[in-house]
């Protein structure tokens, strides 16, 4: 069933047109994602981040995989709720900021499992901003 509404999107988008604002590359990376905000509004006893990996990355956002969408009690795809993603690229790490936009559960018979998280980046330094546009470069020149 998941199959079957991928499709009917894909066709929609034919005739609607291409809302992602940049071109997405492929691109399984490893990442660390953890919430921002004070934090006594975040509790020391629980896991302050949870690893994940990216399935797709363009200029402006970037699709995650993550096996919750909770950190203790707080929702990763909260409203206003605003992620630190700390991405392993193959020339070293680089940190984001970017709120979720949209997440899904996987289903069980899919190839991946846990839930999806499509987010819009906000911040990242110029380094790091350097850093992550060469490696796309690099994907879209393959």
């Amino acid at each position: 069933m998941p199959e079957l509404a991928r499709n009917i999107a894909a066709r929609l988008r034919k005739f609607i047109g291409e809302r992602r604002r940049a071109p997405r590359c492929t691109a399984r990376v490893a990442l660390s994602v953890s919430l921002l905000g004070p934090p006594s509004a975040l509790h020391s006893s629980v896991a302050r981040s949870v690893a994940g990996y990216s399935l797709d990355i363009s200029t402006t956002g970037l699709a995650l995989v993550v096996p919750a969408i909770r950190i203790g009690d707080h929702y990763l795809a909260g409203e206003n709720r605003e992620l630190r993603i700390e991405l392993e690229l193959p020339t070293g790490p680089i940190v984001l900021l970017g709120q979720a936009v949209r997440y899904e559960r996987l289903d069980e018979e899919e190839a991946e499992r846990g839930y999806l998280i499509g987010v819009n980046i906000s911040t990242m330094s110029d380094t790091d901003r350097a850093s992550y546009e060469a490696y796309l470069a690099s994907l879209l020149s393959k």
